[in-house]
């Protein structure tokens, strides 16, 4: 099933690169304040789609743009260019992201970008990768000597006041923090290790399903915004290597409202 997911994620990343040169001719629609989907959104998409259910025709889906399609204990999640807003504007950093789950557990992960040609790949129980070298989480101990990654609110403003409290005392207890715009390979890189962290509300599951499974596969922890499994459903995280991971819900804790604590 892993190798059909890379198929699928070096056609979509093949699409999104030849685009990439003609940004000025794309057509962009804007789903909400801040949120936008391109036709190379959907044409990746479809690309996919397409790749997963030869393969696999009574498997599910729940894509970012086409929303939930059949029912299946095996359900793809897919976003086809995570970090959007980044490619229309020619930053490089932006990926395709493919998970599945069956049985409502994560069981394989793509996480594809095309402009550096990095795959990073897992498997339950198999390990993480990055092309062909094996992803560990990075070993540092203290918060004082992390780079963290995090993700602004941009759509959905509901909890900016939590949100801007925790991003001010992580900046006080951190090295530095990182929001580059795509929280698949946010995700990616803490897997490997560039990240000792990272953190972040109001995601959906094709944002972070695949990158969850590679950082518990190279050895961190994921969880909500209080360390508990519930992250896919309510779409604030906290990721981190285990150390580190424990010493980031402390900082967290005390600005969590009620609603920051329930799942939607």
């Amino acid at each position: 099933m892993l190798t059909i997911a890379v198929k699928a994620a070096r056609r979509a990343g093949n699409l999104i690169h030849r685009a990439a040169d003609n940004l000025d001719h794309l057509t962009v629609t804007k789903k909400s304040h801040s949120d936008y989907v391109s036709e190379v959104d959907r044409t990746a998409e479809q690309a996919i789609i397409t790749t997963l259910l030869d393969a696999y025709p009574s498997h599910a889906i729940l894509a970012e743009e086409s929303g939930a399609q059949g029912n299946s204990e095996y359900v793809w999640i897919i976003d086809p260019l995570d970090g959007t807003t980044n490619f229309l504007h020619g930053f490089q950093q932006y990926a395709v992201s493919i998970a599945l789950l069956h049985n409502n557990v994560l069981t394989q992960a793509v996480i594809y970008d095309p402009t550096k040609n990095d795959l990073f790949t897992a498997s339950r129980g198999r390990g993480a990768y990055l092309n062909d070298h094996r992803l560990r989480v990075s070993k540092r101990t203290e918060l004082s000597d992390c780079l963290i990654g995090t993700g602004f609110p941009y759509t959905n403003f509901e909890h900016m006041d939590a949100y801007m409290g925790i991003l001010r005392d992580m900046m006080k207890k951190t090295s530095g923090l990182r929001r580059p715009g795509s929280a698949a390979l946010d995700l990616a890189y803490t897997a490997a290790g560039r990240y000792d962290g990272f953190f972040e509300t109001g995601l959906k599951p094709w944002d972070i399903a695949a990158g969850c499974l590679l950082i518990t596969e190279a050895g961190g922890l994921v969880g909500d915004l209080q360390g508990n499994g519930s992250y896919l459903q309510s779409g604030h995280i906290c990721a981190g290597n285990p150390k580190i991971f424990s010493q980031m819900l402390q900082i967290i804790a005390p600005h969590l409202t009620d609603k920051l604590k329930t799942v939607k």
